[in-house]
């Protein structure tokens, strides 16, 4: 007997099914019931996988929005595999090597050398055989047809917004229809609010005030309105004050002229910032919400400079000397070391990173010495070298200049004596050193002598380091530099 169950499912015709994916199921066999059919039907959906994928914009830093694309290292319809290096982004920081995640063919490159793409954007086409490559290239064409149809679309707003003389022309029938302003208030009694010299001319002219309708502002009388009731010509202060009072409606247009920017000179070259630059002037328009002071400090630099020149043949740098020097002051002043980012709480760091500012091509990037504490004098030579060659070659990784605690930034070697260092974003503390110079000092005795001086300014965050902290943190490092055996344990 036939189950009253079976006999109300609809039976599948072999001939008229269709399946839109690949399947390992033929439409000849009979039906049969399963008793888990949710869990088959759900493996056979996993196993069908986009053969086309996109190769996106990657992110390379916490503060990188977009990237522009350096180099291409693949082209058009070369065979890529996983983990190959596909394409070269500059971030704000470093170039990178972009890898591929897939294994397949460049179908198409949507973004192309020279350009730039929002972080998150397709800038390739992989496609996983030849049979795709036509779809894969189509998928490419549309999508470089969104994106210059969106910006061509904003930069559309850009032309119409401007037509503000409409705006402007409209004040004009307001100023020349005073009367409808007072018109509203005659509804029974008012206080009359008129100048001191409208009251003196209505006494003199035997004008009765309170009919007088006030044209100034809120309804003020003036001494125009009194002439004109007195039925007197205005006098020409009264005229003055009016031709004044019509000033500020054609102020406006002024304000506008003189927001807009002047031309460039004649023969002047326009360049726009690189991706590094952009990063640097958008950091430090953030530290101006930060407030800070600033503190310095003289340093006698005789016994570090005989230790550098002790331990210069070994490969250690002035530059290591100063970070060393730095980090173990900062064990000692860890309230020196902290950060505040949200203006409510602040964080002591538990490691103490030492970013130094280098000068490269096009920029400024703070390769960070990271645990400079714990780390001996000569490995931290060798380490700052390390990072000194990778920054001026663009190939620092994000957490190599983006993880400093505390920054360094030496002018010395240019034989600058002072400087003032502008405060990194999300960091409390600065110190700029400057240059090492003979320096006459008159000792408790009043006897003369000569040593070497350096000036070292540091610019904190106010909110969480006070001046006290700074002075005791400057004289433990300036204990450090002038007796920097230390330095060497």
């Amino acid at each position: 007997m036939a189950s009253p169950f079976l006999s109300r499912l609809p039976l599948p015709n072999p001939t008229s099914t269709t399946i839109s994916f690949s399947s390992s199921i033929s439409p000849s066999l009979p039906f049969r019931p399963s008793a888990f059919p949710a869990r088959n039907r759900r493996r056979r959906i996993l196993t069908v996988q986009s053969k086309i994928r996109e190769i996106f914009m990657p992110a390379l830093s916490s503060t990188m929005t977009e990237g522009k694309i350096v180099s291409w290292i693949k082209s058009e319809g070369d065979n890529l595999k996983k983990g190959e290096s596909v394409v070269v982004v500059e971030s704000d920081k470093a170039d990178m090597d972009v890898e591929t995640f897939y294994n397949g063919i460049l179908a198409a490159i949507v973004v192309p050398e020279g350009e730039s793409a929002p972080v998150g954007a397709a800038i390739g086409i992989l496609a996983e055989n030849e049979e795709e490559l036509d779809e894969a290239k189509a998928r490419a064409a549309s999508i470089s047809t969104t994106s210059s149809s969106s910006s061509s679309s904003s930069s559309s707003p850009a032309a119409v917004t401007p037509t503000p003389p409409p705006a402007i022309s409209t004040p004009a029938p307001a100023i020349a229809q005073p009367p409808p302003a007072p018109a509203a208030a005659p509804s029974g009694p008012k206080k009359i609010v008129a100048t001191p010299f409208a009251k003196k001319l209505a006494k003199q002219h035997k004008v009765d005030i309170n009919s007088v309708v006030g044209t100034g502002p809120f309804g003020r009388i003036t001494a125009t309105d009194v002439e004109s009731a007195a039925g007197i010509a205005p006098s020409k202060k009264s005229a003055g004050s009016a031709v004044a009072a019509a000033e500020p409606v054609a102020a406006p247009p002024k304000a506008a002229a003189s927001s807009a920017l002047p031309p460039p000179l004649p023969g002047s070259t326009v360049v726009p910032f690189t991706t590094m630059q952009s990063a640097v002037s958008k950091n430090m328009l953030e530290s101006l919400s930060v407030p800070t002071f600033r503190v310095g400090y003289p340093v006698s630099t005789d016994a570090l400079d005989a230790l550098y020149e002790k331990v210069k043949p070994k490969g250690v740098t002035m530059t290591a000397l100063l970070a060393k020097a730095a980090a173990m002051a900062l064990v000692q002043h860890p309230v020196v070391n902290a950060t505040c980012k949200d203006g409510k709480s602040f964080t002591y760091n538990s490691n103490i990173n030492i970013a130094v500012a280098v000068a490269i091509n096009g920029g400024l990037i703070t390769p960070v010495l990271q645990d400079a504490d714990k780390l001996d004098l000569y490995l931290l030579s060798q380490k700052w070298k390390e990072l000194v060659e990778k920054a001026r070659g663009k190939q620092l990784q994000p957490h190599e200049y983006n993880s400093g605690t505390f920054t360094l930034s030496n002018l010395g070697m240019f034989g600058v004596d002072r400087f003032d260092a502008i405060l990194p974003p999300g960091q409390g503390a600065i110190m700029a050193v400057g240059a090492s110079k003979p320096t006459v000092v008159a000792d408790a005795d009043g006897f003369f002598s000569v040593k070497s001086k350096m000036l070292v300014n540091v610019t904190a965050d106010h909110r969480i380091i006070y001046g006290a902290d700074l002075a005791a943190f400057l004289k433990t490092f300036a204990k450090i530099v002038e007796n920097p055996e230390s330095l060497t344990l």
